[in-house]
């Protein structure tokens, strides 16, 4: 009998696994119970939502590819059928559908993502605990770009992107580093493309500890003395604004003083003037008359500097006051953040401890000291050229450069003060060569780590921050996010949740098909580093038949397929080591 005869042929053989392992995780059948207020004709919009997503999954460059391209996949039957729907629709139905998406839907589809996240979130958190001690996360801005001329974008603001000032959107993203799966994705969050980096770090370290349920104890002592310090500062410059005040109020009175006494002088010069004339008598130096106008002259002269003098210490003042305001407001504002880290605390019943790393875009004085006071041992850059030339010329003359890399040199200096932040940081200046022409840049650090006595590994593991560059570069090139499939707001925002979502979910099927397909291609095998982008470009879009069973299906990859002679066995179990001294093995979804 032939395969025609017994299987049902796909041309889109990943994505017939994936929507198994969809089934097992429970995902389909969350999303088809999430209510949406719009109507069906055809199709629920429950499926227009899963196939949105399945479209992001295959790496679709645009939502007509679903109808249009050479294998449609909204006509192959077999993904339908994996993906538990009786049939497809066209890419214009599911694009009327995500236009009509409003935001509390698609939070409440996104709700769904997260819920299967933290299932497998929370043994990753265990396993990274039990093995280094700490969870280590990453934060970056990338950005959305589209085309200058658009006018039907929702929210978009010019902004840096790909190394130009581009329309478009900003990305907030973090990862966390898995001893599974390398990197997983905690959250995204879409921002207008005029967003800096700098403003983001608070909300997206929030974010983190908000995927994960754990936060390190906030460094509540140091901040209580950085409260102190900035407290005298705002005494002192309260005494240096009343210190001017009172001179200030001094002059002024003097001023009027002045006044009164050359208005009284003058009148007394007039008076002596008249009685001269009509005597007539000569008027000398020493005269009555003389005297007068001498003093009615050092009165004038004293009026010109009094006049002279008000300005200088009204805009001396008003200097010390924006010096005042602004030591008023970041006392308030440590205040405020004492009392919500020592609230902090006293709920935090399992405190753990953290990295994160973040590039210089984010490495703002501000910034660098909040992550401190949060908790964290502090991987960064400086922003701008603040500390760097202030390091090269400390550096001149010494000798005792660390090689860290094939093209790179460092040099540190181990809790140094720096006049322009609240604690004491671990500061090393790199050097390195472009051509012939030779860069420096700098790393800060805070925390326990003694990266001083190891330049080396400070200089690596920093730069190992590069995978979520590469995830960020994934994300771009396989799931097609330097290009918006949608435009209304609620869209963006999904498609932004279900990118990330795919990324991980490809790794997570990756470890689910090791584990019962021994036949699968080569390298996809290992979960940290799955190849993403073949099981996506390659995988998803390939041949196979497909033998459906009571609890799954056998896939078996056709003979014009780049795996011809591979067959997977897929069966809808997925086992998850929960976060407590116990295992649960959870078996969802059934026809």
């Amino acid at each position: 009998m032939s395969d025609s005869e017994t299987n049902e042929l796909t041309h889109h053989a990943m994505l017939v696994a994936w929507g198994e392992f969809a089934q097992s995780v429970g995902l389909i059948q969350d999303i088809e119970s999430v209510p949406l207020r719009q109507k069906t004709v055809t199709h629920r919009p429950q499926t227009k939502i899963l196939e949105f997503f399945v479209a992001i999954l295959a790496g679709l460059e645009y939502l007509k590819d679903l109808s249009r391209s050479a294998h449609p996949i909204d006509q192959d039957q077999a993904v339908a059928k994996a993906w538990g729907q009786p049939a497809r629709a066209d890419y214009s139905g599911v694009s009327r559908t995500l236009t009509s998406l409003r935001q509390e839907e698609a939070e409440q589809v996104t709700s769904v993502l997260h819920k299967i996240t933290k299932l497998i979130l929370d043994e990753e958190v265990l396993k990274a605990l039990q093995l280094s001690g700490r969870l280590s996360y990453d934060g970056d801005l990338t950005g959305r770009p589209v085309s200058n001329s658009s006018t039907t974008y929702p929210n978009v603001g010019y902004g840096h992107m790909d190394d130009a000032i581009r329309l478009g959107y900003q990305a907030a993203m973090v990862s966390l580093h898995s001893p599974s799966y390398s990197r997983l994705w905690l959250s995204v969050t879409p921002h207008p493309g005029n967003t800096a980096a700098c403003t983001q770090v608070e909300a997206m370290v929030l974010a983190a500890e908000a995927k994960t349920g754990l936060r390190p104890l906030r460094r509540t002592d140091q901040l209580q003395g950085r409260l102190q310090r900035v407290s005298r500062e705002r005494q002192g410059r309260e005494e240096q604004v009343q210190e001017i005040e009172t001179k200030l109020a001094a002059v002024q009175a003097q001023e009027v003083e002045t006044r009164q006494l050359i208005d009284e002088q003058r009148a007394c010069v007039a008076t002596l003037e008249a009685e001269y004339r009509e005597k007539p008598r000569p008027e000398r130096p020493y005269s009555k008359l003389g005297r007068a106008r001498h003093k009615l002259g050092v009165l004038e002269r004293r009026q010109a500097r009094l006049a002279k003098k008000a300005p200088k210490l009204e805009e001396q003042l008003a200097r010390r006051k924006v010096k005042l305001d602004v030591c008023q407001a970041q006392e308030s504002l440590l205040q405020q953040r004492l009392g919500q880290f020592e609230a902090d605390n006293r709920t935090n019943r399992y405190p753990i401890q953290a990295d994160f790393r973040l590039d210089a875009g984010f490495g703002v004085r501000e910034n660098v000291a909040l992550l401190i006071e949060m908790g964290y041992e502090v991987y960064t850059k400086p922003y701008a050229d603040w500390l760097t030339p202030r390091l090269k010329r400390q550096a001149s003359g010494r000798s005792d450069w660390t090689r860290v890399g094939k093209n790179a040199e460092m040099i540190a200096w181990k809790a140094t003060t720096l006049r322009d932040l609240p604690y004491p940081l671990d500061v090393a200046l790199e050097r390195f060569w472009v051509g012939d022409k030779q860069k420096h840049a700098t790393l800060l650090h805070f925390g326990t780590d003694p990266v001083t006595a190891d330049l080396t590994a400070w200089f690596n593991g920093y730069n190992a921050r590069q995978t979520i560059e590469a995830g960020i570069k994934e994300g771009k090139g396989v799931f097609e996010m330097h290009h918006l499939k949608v435009r209304s707001a609620p869209a963006l925002y999904l498609q932004e949740q279900f990118a990330v979502f795919a990324a991980n979910s490809v790794r997570w099927a990756a470890h689910w098909l090791a584990t019962q397909c021994p036949r699968l291609p080569a390298g996809w095998q290992d979960t940290a580093q799955p190849k993403v982008k073949e099981q996506v470009k390659v995988g998803a879009h390939t041949s196979a038949w497909v033998n459906w069973q009571e609890q799954g299906c056998l896939l078996r990859f056709t003979d014009h397929s780049v795996f011809a002679g591979r067959s997977l066995k897929l069966e809808r179990c997925w086992t998850v080591q929960l976060p407590l001294p116990f295992a649960e093995s959870s078996c969802f979804g059934h026809y």
